[in-house]
Protein backbone atom coordinates (compact mmCIF):
# COMPACT_ATOMS: atom_id res chain seq x y z
CA UNK A 1 0.00 0.00 0.00
CA UNK A 2 1.45 3.19 -0.85
CA UNK A 3 1.59 5.77 1.48
CA UNK A 4 -1.02 8.29 0.77
CA UNK A 5 1.22 11.41 2.67
CA UNK A 6 4.42 10.63 0.05
CA UNK A 7 2.23 11.01 -2.63
CA UNK A 8 0.45 14.50 -1.55
CA UNK A 9 4.10 15.48 -0.25
CA UNK A 10 5.47 14.47 -3.37
CA UNK A 11 2.76 16.40 -5.43
CA UNK A 12 3.44 19.33 -3.68
CA UNK A 13 6.56 19.44 -4.01
CA UNK A 14 6.86 18.71 -7.88
CA UNK A 15 4.25 21.71 -8.11
CA UNK A 16 6.14 24.02 -6.01
CA UNK A 17 9.51 23.33 -8.70
CA UNK A 18 7.66 23.60 -11.45
CA UNK A 19 5.91 26.96 -10.50
CA UNK A 20 9.22 28.09 -9.32
CA UNK A 21 10.75 27.34 -12.67
CA UNK A 22 8.53 29.08 -14.72
CA UNK A 23 8.38 32.10 -12.62
CA UNK A 24 12.53 32.05 -12.85
CA UNK A 25 12.03 31.45 -16.61
CA UNK A 26 9.90 34.30 -17.20
CA UNK A 27 11.74 36.72 -15.37
CA UNK A 28 15.05 35.59 -16.72
CA UNK A 29 12.97 36.04 -20.53
CA UNK A 30 12.35 39.59 -19.54
CA UNK A 31 15.70 40.55 -18.44
CA UNK A 32 16.91 39.06 -21.81
CA UNK A 33 15.11 40.87 -23.87
CA UNK A 34 14.95 44.46 -21.61
CA UNK A 35 18.37 43.85 -21.53
CA UNK A 36 19.80 42.42 -24.70
CA UNK A 37 16.99 43.57 -26.86
CA UNK A 38 17.09 40.68 -29.41
CA UNK A 39 14.76 42.59 -32.10
CA UNK A 40 16.56 45.12 -33.77
CA UNK A 41 13.75 47.78 -35.44
CA UNK A 42 12.52 47.36 -39.40
CA UNK A 43 12.88 51.32 -39.28
CA UNK A 44 15.43 53.39 -38.54
CA UNK A 45 15.57 57.68 -39.22
CA UNK A 46 18.97 59.24 -40.67
CA UNK A 47 19.50 63.10 -40.76
CA UNK A 48 20.52 64.38 -43.75
CA UNK A 49 21.08 67.51 -45.49
CA UNK A 50 19.36 68.94 -48.91
CA UNK A 51 18.94 65.91 -51.45
CA UNK A 52 21.00 67.71 -53.82
CA UNK A 53 23.90 68.00 -51.58
CA UNK A 54 26.79 65.07 -50.99
CA UNK A 55 25.72 64.37 -47.61
CA UNK A 56 22.21 63.90 -49.39
CA UNK A 57 23.79 61.73 -52.32
CA UNK A 58 25.37 60.06 -49.01
CA UNK A 59 22.97 58.95 -47.29
CA UNK A 60 20.49 57.65 -50.11
CA UNK A 61 23.59 55.23 -50.77
CA UNK A 62 22.86 54.19 -46.51
CA UNK A 63 19.23 53.54 -47.50
CA UNK A 64 19.93 51.59 -50.67
CA UNK A 65 22.26 49.23 -48.50
CA UNK A 66 20.00 49.14 -45.62
CA UNK A 67 17.16 48.36 -47.73
CA UNK A 68 18.54 45.33 -48.91
CA UNK A 69 18.62 43.66 -45.55
CA UNK A 70 14.97 44.86 -45.09
CA UNK A 71 15.56 47.92 -42.86
CA UNK A 72 13.90 50.75 -43.96
CA UNK A 73 16.01 54.09 -43.40
CA UNK A 74 13.91 57.16 -43.56
CA UNK A 75 15.90 60.58 -43.94
CA UNK A 76 14.70 63.45 -42.48
CA UNK A 77 16.37 67.02 -43.69
CA UNK A 78 17.82 68.98 -41.44
CA UNK A 79 19.43 73.08 -41.50
CA UNK A 80 23.13 71.04 -41.66
CA UNK A 81 25.14 69.47 -38.96
CA UNK A 82 24.54 71.99 -35.85
CA UNK A 83 20.76 70.92 -36.41
CA UNK A 84 21.49 67.24 -36.63
CA UNK A 85 22.94 66.75 -33.69
CA UNK A 86 20.84 68.79 -31.67
CA UNK A 87 17.78 66.11 -32.72
CA UNK A 88 20.33 63.55 -32.10
CA UNK A 89 20.67 64.70 -28.39
CA UNK A 90 16.86 64.88 -28.75
CA UNK A 91 14.97 61.05 -27.93
CA UNK A 92 11.66 62.47 -28.99
CA UNK A 93 12.70 63.53 -32.56
CA UNK A 94 13.42 60.44 -33.80
CA UNK A 95 16.20 60.77 -35.32
CA UNK A 96 18.68 57.95 -34.28
CA UNK A 97 21.72 58.45 -37.65
CA UNK A 98 23.87 61.52 -39.04
CA UNK A 99 27.09 62.22 -40.26
CA UNK A 100 28.46 65.06 -38.54
CA UNK A 101 31.95 66.93 -39.09
CA UNK A 102 34.47 66.59 -36.32
CA UNK A 103 34.41 69.79 -34.27
CA UNK A 104 30.67 70.14 -33.56
CA UNK A 105 29.96 68.64 -30.53
CA UNK A 106 31.90 66.24 -28.11
CA UNK A 107 31.30 63.96 -25.49
CA UNK A 108 30.55 66.36 -22.46
CA UNK A 109 28.06 68.07 -24.55
CA UNK A 110 26.64 64.82 -25.99
CA UNK A 111 26.64 62.00 -23.51
CA UNK A 112 24.28 60.05 -24.69
CA UNK A 113 26.10 59.58 -28.81
CA UNK A 114 28.71 57.53 -30.13
CA UNK A 115 30.66 57.40 -33.30
CA UNK A 116 31.00 54.61 -35.67
CA UNK A 117 34.11 56.07 -36.76
CA UNK A 118 35.36 58.46 -39.12
CA UNK A 119 34.10 58.36 -42.71
CA UNK A 120 36.40 61.29 -45.16
CA UNK A 121 37.99 64.45 -45.39
CA UNK A 122 35.17 67.59 -45.16
CA UNK A 123 37.74 70.33 -46.00
CA UNK A 124 36.44 73.89 -45.68
CA UNK A 125 36.64 75.89 -49.17
CA UNK A 126 36.91 79.45 -48.68
CA UNK A 127 36.06 81.31 -51.95
CA UNK A 128 36.35 84.75 -53.23
CA UNK A 129 35.12 86.63 -55.99
CA UNK A 130 37.63 88.34 -58.05
CA UNK A 131 40.08 88.38 -61.31
CA UNK A 132 42.98 89.26 -58.75
CA UNK A 133 44.07 86.47 -56.26
CA UNK A 134 44.03 88.01 -52.63
CA UNK A 135 47.30 87.95 -50.88
CA UNK A 136 46.43 88.88 -47.48
CA UNK A 137 43.71 88.40 -45.25
CA UNK A 138 43.02 92.09 -44.91
CA UNK A 139 41.40 92.90 -47.75
CA UNK A 140 38.63 90.00 -46.68
CA UNK A 141 37.93 92.63 -43.60
CA UNK A 142 35.08 94.73 -45.93
CA UNK A 143 33.49 92.23 -48.03
CA UNK A 144 30.19 90.28 -47.84
CA UNK A 145 31.02 86.65 -46.89
CA UNK A 146 28.38 83.72 -46.67
CA UNK A 147 29.32 81.57 -43.81
CA UNK A 148 26.56 79.24 -44.67
CA UNK A 149 22.66 78.25 -43.44
CA UNK A 150 21.89 78.76 -39.42
CA UNK A 151 22.33 75.61 -37.78
CA UNK A 152 24.85 74.53 -40.36
CA UNK A 153 28.11 73.30 -39.52
CA UNK A 154 29.47 75.78 -42.29
CA UNK A 155 28.62 78.17 -40.37
CA UNK A 156 29.62 77.33 -36.72
CA UNK A 157 33.37 76.29 -38.00
CA UNK A 158 33.57 79.80 -40.17
CA UNK A 159 32.54 81.50 -37.54
CA UNK A 160 34.93 80.24 -34.98
CA UNK A 161 38.14 80.40 -37.59
CA UNK A 162 37.25 83.95 -39.17
CA UNK A 163 37.50 85.31 -35.73
CA UNK A 164 40.39 83.92 -34.99
CA UNK A 165 41.97 84.68 -38.13
CA UNK A 166 40.93 88.48 -37.15
CA UNK A 167 38.85 88.74 -40.47
CA UNK A 168 35.52 89.06 -38.97
CA UNK A 169 34.98 93.36 -38.19
CA UNK A 170 31.46 93.13 -36.69
CA UNK A 171 31.89 97.51 -38.32
CA UNK A 172 32.54 96.50 -42.24
CA UNK A 173 32.35 92.83 -42.32
CA UNK A 174 28.45 91.43 -43.90
CA UNK A 175 28.04 88.10 -42.87
CA UNK A 176 24.98 86.21 -44.78
CA UNK A 177 23.54 83.15 -44.24
CA UNK A 178 23.29 81.23 -47.53
CA UNK A 179 22.83 77.05 -48.61
CA UNK A 180 26.11 76.10 -50.84
CA UNK A 181 24.14 76.58 -54.16
CA UNK A 182 22.59 79.66 -53.78
CA UNK A 183 26.13 80.94 -52.04
CA UNK A 184 27.73 79.48 -55.09
CA UNK A 185 25.15 81.16 -57.97
CA UNK A 186 25.95 84.56 -56.09
CA UNK A 187 29.35 84.19 -55.99
CA UNK A 188 29.73 83.47 -59.57
CA UNK A 189 27.63 86.87 -60.32
CA UNK A 190 29.05 88.93 -57.85
CA UNK A 191 26.56 89.37 -55.96
CA UNK A 192 28.52 88.16 -52.69
CA UNK A 193 32.44 88.61 -52.23
CA UNK A 194 33.31 85.54 -50.47
CA UNK A 195 31.74 81.79 -49.59
CA UNK A 196 32.95 79.51 -46.88
CA UNK A 197 31.94 76.09 -47.39
CA UNK A 198 32.20 72.91 -45.70
CA UNK A 199 31.75 70.34 -47.60
CA UNK A 200 33.73 66.47 -49.29
CA UNK A 201 35.50 66.56 -52.81
CA UNK A 202 32.99 65.91 -55.25
CA UNK A 203 30.13 68.70 -53.97
CA UNK A 204 28.30 69.96 -57.19
CA UNK A 205 28.92 73.80 -55.99
CA UNK A 206 32.67 73.08 -55.06
CA UNK A 207 33.26 71.78 -58.45
CA UNK A 208 31.57 74.68 -60.50
CA UNK A 209 33.78 76.91 -57.96
CA UNK A 210 36.98 75.30 -58.75
CA UNK A 211 36.86 75.56 -62.45
CA UNK A 212 35.52 79.44 -62.85
CA UNK A 213 38.06 81.80 -63.80
CA UNK A 214 36.43 85.00 -61.85
CA UNK A 215 36.54 82.60 -58.57
CA UNK A 216 39.35 82.12 -56.46
CA UNK A 217 40.58 79.87 -53.36
CA UNK A 218 41.77 81.16 -49.73
CA UNK A 219 45.06 79.48 -49.19
CA UNK A 220 45.72 79.05 -45.29
CA UNK A 221 49.19 79.96 -44.75
CA UNK A 222 49.22 78.83 -41.01
CA UNK A 223 47.07 75.68 -41.29
CA UNK A 224 49.76 74.16 -39.08
CA UNK A 225 49.06 76.46 -36.12
CA UNK A 226 45.30 76.11 -37.03
CA UNK A 227 45.80 71.74 -36.62
CA UNK A 228 47.52 72.27 -33.55
CA UNK A 229 45.06 74.90 -31.95
CA UNK A 230 41.78 72.91 -32.73
CA UNK A 231 43.15 68.94 -32.55
CA UNK A 232 40.05 68.03 -34.79
CA UNK A 233 41.51 69.52 -37.82
CA UNK A 234 43.57 68.15 -40.51
CA UNK A 235 45.67 70.22 -43.45
CA UNK A 236 44.86 68.63 -46.79
CA UNK A 237 46.35 69.84 -50.18
CA UNK A 238 43.99 70.57 -53.41
CA UNK A 239 46.51 69.88 -56.44
CA UNK A 240 46.95 72.53 -58.58
CA UNK A 241 45.11 72.17 -61.77
CA UNK A 242 42.60 69.09 -60.21
CA UNK A 243 39.05 71.32 -60.71
CA UNK A 244 40.07 71.89 -64.30
CA UNK A 245 43.85 70.85 -65.86
CA UNK A 246 42.79 72.39 -69.28
CA UNK A 247 42.56 75.76 -67.76
CA UNK A 248 45.03 75.14 -64.50
CA UNK A 249 42.57 75.68 -62.02
CA UNK A 250 43.14 75.86 -59.53
CA UNK A 251 46.55 77.37 -61.21
CA UNK A 252 48.95 76.10 -57.42
CA UNK A 253 48.45 73.81 -55.17
CA UNK A 254 45.87 75.19 -51.74
CA UNK A 255 46.05 74.31 -48.45
CA UNK A 256 42.98 73.71 -46.78
CA UNK A 257 41.90 72.86 -43.26
CA UNK A 258 39.79 69.81 -43.15
CA UNK A 259 37.82 68.14 -40.27
CA UNK A 260 36.58 64.52 -40.58
CA UNK A 261 33.11 63.54 -41.43
CA UNK A 262 31.75 60.72 -38.28
CA UNK A 263 28.97 58.83 -38.45
CA UNK A 264 27.25 59.17 -35.31
CA UNK A 265 24.54 57.48 -33.71
CA UNK A 266 22.40 57.20 -30.47
CA UNK A 267 24.34 54.96 -27.87
CA UNK A 268 20.74 53.18 -27.42
CA UNK A 269 20.80 52.09 -31.20
CA UNK A 270 20.35 48.12 -31.71
CA UNK A 271 23.92 46.81 -32.36
CA UNK A 272 22.75 44.91 -35.18
CA UNK A 273 21.79 48.05 -36.88
CA UNK A 274 25.35 49.82 -36.01
CA UNK A 275 27.30 46.60 -37.65
CA UNK A 276 24.75 47.02 -40.68
CA UNK A 277 25.84 50.35 -40.72
CA UNK A 278 29.55 49.90 -40.74
CA UNK A 279 28.79 47.45 -43.38
CA UNK A 280 27.29 50.11 -45.37
CA UNK A 281 30.16 52.16 -44.41
CA UNK A 282 32.65 50.03 -45.79
CA UNK A 283 31.10 50.04 -49.05
CA UNK A 284 30.61 53.56 -49.52
CA UNK A 285 33.84 55.24 -47.86
CA UNK A 286 36.18 52.65 -48.90
CA UNK A 287 37.10 53.54 -52.27
CA UNK A 288 39.82 55.81 -53.33
CA UNK A 289 39.20 59.53 -54.14
CA UNK A 290 40.59 62.47 -53.36
CA UNK A 291 42.24 63.36 -49.86
CA UNK A 292 41.30 59.58 -49.17
CA UNK A 293 43.78 56.66 -50.06
CA UNK A 294 41.73 52.96 -50.98
CA UNK A 295 40.61 51.39 -47.44
CA UNK A 296 41.63 54.32 -45.34
CA UNK A 297 38.13 55.11 -44.78
CA UNK A 298 36.14 54.19 -42.36
CA UNK A 299 38.88 54.19 -39.39
CA UNK A 300 38.33 53.16 -36.28
CA UNK A 301 39.10 57.15 -34.96
CA UNK A 302 37.62 58.61 -32.04
CA UNK A 303 37.99 62.52 -32.49
CA UNK A 304 35.15 64.20 -30.46
CA UNK A 305 32.60 61.12 -29.63
CA UNK A 306 33.87 57.98 -27.90
CA UNK A 307 33.26 54.64 -30.40
CA UNK A 308 30.80 52.86 -29.36
CA UNK A 309 31.06 49.14 -28.36
CA UNK A 310 29.80 47.59 -31.56
CA UNK A 311 32.52 50.03 -33.76
CA UNK A 312 35.45 48.58 -31.82
CA UNK A 313 34.55 45.07 -32.14
CA UNK A 314 33.65 45.54 -35.59
CA UNK A 315 37.11 47.26 -36.18
CA UNK A 316 38.85 44.69 -33.90
CA UNK A 317 37.26 41.75 -35.70
CA UNK A 318 34.40 42.36 -38.23
CA UNK A 319 30.83 41.71 -37.73
CA UNK A 320 29.65 39.33 -35.61
CA UNK A 321 29.50 35.70 -36.97
CA UNK A 322 26.38 34.89 -37.74
CA UNK A 323 25.86 37.78 -39.58
CA UNK A 324 29.22 37.37 -41.69
CA UNK A 325 27.62 33.99 -42.29
CA UNK A 326 23.84 34.11 -42.83
CA UNK A 327 21.20 36.82 -44.18
CA UNK A 328 20.50 39.41 -42.11
CA UNK A 329 17.02 38.52 -40.60
CA UNK A 330 18.08 34.69 -40.20
CA UNK A 331 20.98 35.87 -38.09
CA UNK A 332 18.77 37.94 -35.96
CA UNK A 333 16.40 35.24 -35.45
CA UNK A 334 18.86 32.67 -34.69
CA UNK A 335 20.37 35.70 -32.13
CA UNK A 336 17.13 35.55 -30.79
CA UNK A 337 17.06 31.97 -30.48
CA UNK A 338 20.41 31.84 -28.96
CA UNK A 339 19.21 35.11 -26.04
CA UNK A 340 16.16 33.51 -25.08
CA UNK A 341 18.13 30.01 -24.48
CA UNK A 342 19.94 32.16 -21.99
CA UNK A 343 17.28 32.42 -19.51
CA UNK A 344 16.34 28.81 -19.98
CA UNK A 345 20.19 27.64 -19.38
CA UNK A 346 20.14 30.19 -16.38
CA UNK A 347 17.08 28.25 -14.85
CA UNK A 348 17.95 24.86 -15.58
CA UNK A 349 21.43 24.26 -14.75
CA UNK A 350 20.90 25.74 -10.99
CA UNK A 351 17.95 24.14 -10.74
CA UNK A 352 20.15 20.55 -11.91
CA UNK A 353 22.62 21.05 -9.21
CA UNK A 354 19.66 22.56 -6.41
CA UNK A 355 16.75 20.19 -7.20
CA UNK A 356 18.69 17.16 -6.41
CA UNK A 357 19.97 18.46 -3.33
CA UNK A 358 16.52 19.27 -1.81
CA UNK A 359 15.13 16.45 -2.77
CA UNK A 360 18.03 14.53 -1.18
CA UNK A 361 17.59 16.36 1.89
CA UNK A 362 13.77 15.93 2.32
CA UNK A 363 14.10 12.38 1.62
CA UNK A 364 16.42 12.10 4.03
CA UNK A 365 14.43 14.49 6.64
CA UNK A 366 11.14 12.08 6.30
CA UNK A 367 13.64 8.82 7.20
CA UNK A 368 15.06 10.72 10.27
CA UNK A 369 11.57 12.14 11.22
CA UNK A 370 11.03 8.66 12.31
CA UNK A 371 14.18 8.10 13.50
CA UNK A 372 13.16 11.07 16.15
CA UNK A 373 10.16 8.58 17.12
CA UNK A 374 12.06 6.02 17.89
CA UNK A 375 14.69 7.94 19.75
CA UNK A 376 11.81 8.73 21.71
CA UNK A 377 10.14 5.38 22.38
CA UNK A 378 13.87 3.93 23.65
CA UNK A 379 14.05 6.67 25.99
CA UNK A 380 11.03 6.37 27.51
CA UNK A 381 11.84 2.36 27.77
CA UNK A 382 15.17 2.97 29.35
CA UNK A 383 13.10 5.44 31.95
CA UNK A 384 10.00 4.12 32.34
CA UNK A 385 10.28 0.64 31.80
CA UNK A 386 9.01 -0.10 35.24
CA UNK A 387 6.13 1.87 35.22
CA UNK A 388 5.38 2.14 31.65
CA UNK A 389 2.93 0.17 30.14
CA UNK A 390 4.88 -3.01 28.00
CA UNK A 391 1.89 -3.79 25.47
CA UNK A 392 1.81 0.27 24.82
CA UNK A 393 4.81 0.58 24.09
CA UNK A 394 5.21 -2.21 21.38
CA UNK A 395 2.31 -1.06 19.66
CA UNK A 396 3.65 2.05 18.96
CA UNK A 397 6.62 0.11 17.75
CA UNK A 398 4.47 -2.03 15.27
CA UNK A 399 2.50 1.06 14.46
CA UNK A 400 5.92 2.99 13.61
CA UNK A 401 7.38 -0.22 11.91
CA UNK A 402 3.84 -0.05 9.58
CA UNK A 403 4.84 3.39 8.76
CA UNK A 404 8.13 2.43 7.82
CA UNK A 405 6.90 -0.55 5.85
CA UNK A 406 4.57 1.58 4.04
CA UNK A 407 7.15 4.37 3.04
CA UNK A 408 8.58 4.76 -0.31
CA UNK A 409 11.94 6.04 -1.14
CA UNK A 410 13.78 6.20 -4.17
CA UNK A 411 16.56 2.95 -4.40
CA UNK A 412 19.53 5.40 -3.50
CA UNK A 413 17.76 6.00 0.11
CA UNK A 414 16.69 2.85 0.48
CA UNK A 415 19.60 1.51 2.92
CA UNK A 416 18.40 4.12 5.85
CA UNK A 417 15.14 3.06 5.48
CA UNK A 418 16.03 -1.17 5.98
CA UNK A 419 18.61 0.78 8.80
CA UNK A 420 15.70 2.28 10.76
CA UNK A 421 13.83 -1.51 10.43
CA UNK A 422 16.12 -3.64 11.35
CA UNK A 423 16.68 -0.54 14.53
CA UNK A 424 13.13 -0.71 15.33
CA UNK A 425 13.59 -4.12 15.29
CA UNK A 426 16.37 -3.73 17.95
CA UNK A 427 14.49 -2.14 20.37
CA UNK A 428 11.65 -4.37 20.41
CA UNK A 429 13.83 -7.03 20.72
CA UNK A 430 15.15 -5.03 23.94
CA UNK A 431 11.57 -4.42 24.91
CA UNK A 432 10.75 -8.25 24.64
CA UNK A 433 13.96 -9.37 26.95
CA UNK A 434 12.69 -7.20 29.73
CA UNK A 435 11.85 -9.28 32.47
CA UNK A 436 7.86 -9.03 33.22
CA UNK A 437 6.65 -6.76 36.30
CA UNK A 438 6.15 -8.53 39.87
Amino acid sequence: MIDEDYVRRRRRYILIAWLAALALFAVSVWVSLEWFSPTPPRVVTMATDAESSPSGEITERYREILARDGIELRLIQTAGAVDSVARLRDPQSGISIAIVPSGITNARESPGLVSLGTLFYEPLWFFYHGRERLSTRESLRNQTISIGAEGSGTRALSVEFLARAGIIDEQITKLVSLPPQVAAERLLHGEIDAAIMLAPWGSAPIRKLLAADNVHLFNIRHADAFVALYPYLSEVVLPAGVGDMAKRRPPDNVVLLAPKASLVVREDLHPAIQYLLLKAAGQIHSEPELFRRAGQFPAAESIDLPLSDNALQYYKSGRPFLQQHLPFRLAVLAQQVLVLLIPVFGVLYPLLRFVPAVYGWTMRHRVFTLYGELRFLEEELHTRAAQADKADLAARLDRLEERASRFRVPTAFRPLLYTLRLHITLVRQRLESRPPQG
